[in-house]
């Protein structure tokens, strides 16, 4: 059998739990109550892996969350770049997930007010999908000077960010070119 660390420390932390609470009970101790599931701060929880979202490094994480809720981020470490290790702003997530600060919902500022008004995720998605086809509008270019068929609009750049996977860059770049944008880059070349 193919055991993982993970897999090890789990099964020790359970073996230990279960040895602590058999002595507890057999001494009738009031001192060593048996340890519960509670006390293990991702038990019960569901675990995803993920990527840093920071540099370009793609540094593994594991999320564990409960009840739609981060419990804790940790680095993993069956990952062939960082293997656990994380930098200072990776070992931090958990307190950007869970900020009292944290944005959850579209804020708008007309032009030219002073205060912020609250808006729908799906207006705020059909506002960017107007802005972005009429800029399109009206910076294409179907040809060039010397009259060659180019098909590209000058009008918007799209950048790429180190948090995107290859999959997920792949179709960015494919949705960018489709609308004829030319500026197209990525965080990890800067």
């Amino acid at each position: 059998m193919n055991i993982t660390r993970r897999m090890f420390f789990k099964r020790s932390a359970l073996t230990l739990g279960a040895v602590i609470s058999t002595f507890a009970i057999a001494s009738g101790s009031d001192t060593i109550d048996t340890i519960s599931a509670k006390e293990f701060k991702t038990a019960f929880t569901k675990e995803t892996t993920t990527i840093c979202p920071y540099c370009g490094v793609g540094c593994g994480l594991i999320v564990s969350a409960r009840d739609n809720k981060i419990i804790n981020i940790e680095g993993d470490p069956e990952h062939p770049v960082n293997e656990g290790s994380l930098c200072s702003k990776g070992a931090a997530l958990y307190q950007v997930a869970n900020n009292e600060r944290r944005l959850t919902q579209v804020l708008y500022r007309a032009p030219g007010a002073t205060d912020w008004e609250i808006k729908s995720w799906d207006w705020a998605i059909e506002k960017i999908a107007k802005r972005i086809q009429s800029t399109r509008d009206a910076s294409f270019v179907e040809k060039d000077k010397d009259g060659f068929t180019v098909n590209r609009t000058e009008g918007i750049a799209f950048f790429g960010g180190a948090a995107l996977d290859n999959e997920e860059c792949y179709a960015y770049s494919k949705f960018a070119r489709s609308l004829g944008i030319v500026n197209l880059e990525h965080q990890a070349r800067i």
